[in-house]
């Protein structure tokens, strides 16, 4: 394997960070000895997208928190994030702001009583568009992964709903799964 390629669980970013520790990114680099770090590059309440309204189960076009990263690793850009809230949960909150949330969003929803029990997972493999290939820094010929993740509460409602977008030739996917 690569230097430069990334090995990514989900199970880090699930769940809520102790008070005082990194959030789930900056304690994976750290873990791996690794440096990087993540730019807000937007953040606030939108019209849902037809993705966004599917992946949150609202009406297309009902306003929506997003919080959009780019996550870097090194001195390069190995990420692009697009995190979605419903409003009712996130309107007003720090989630729809562009600081760094202390110990992380993950931390902050259980923090205003939003705990994730449920998770589902989608990966594709696509084309980039023109956006992406600018800000990963990659050619138009490169493929990029899609990760979509939808985290659902004890009720089973969506809470949070991120949108990542990766080269695929620096990036790896690991899932490991308890049975039984």
């Amino acid at each position: 394997m690569s230097v430069d390629k990334w090995v990514s669980t989900s199970m880090p970013y699930l769940t809520p960070q102790r008070e005082g520790h990194p959030d789930a990114w900056g304690a994976e680099l750290a873990a791996r000895g690794r440096r990087g770090g993540q730019r807000i590059v937007g953040a606030g309440e939108v019209a849902a997208s037809e993705e966004a309204a599917e992946l949150l189960g609202v009406v297309p076009g009902e306003a929506v928190v997003v919080r959009r990263r780019v996550m870097f690793l090194e001195d390069g850009p190995c990420e692009l994030t697009d995190t979605y809230y419903p409003a009712s949960i996130a309107r007003g909150t720090r989630l729809a702001g562009t600081a760094k949330i202390p110990g992380g969003a993950v931390t902050l929803l259980a923090e205003l009583g939003y705990v994730g029990v449920r998770v589902r997972e989608d990966v594709s493999a696509r084309m980039p568009d023109a956006r992406e290939c600018e800000a990963l820094r990659i050619e138009r010929g490169e493929p990029v992964l899609r990760l979509v993740r939808v985290t659902f509460d004890g009720e089973d409602r969506p809470i949070q709903a991120d949108a990542m977008t990766m080269p695929a030739h620096r990036q790896r996917l690991r899932y490991e799964m308890r049975i039984g």
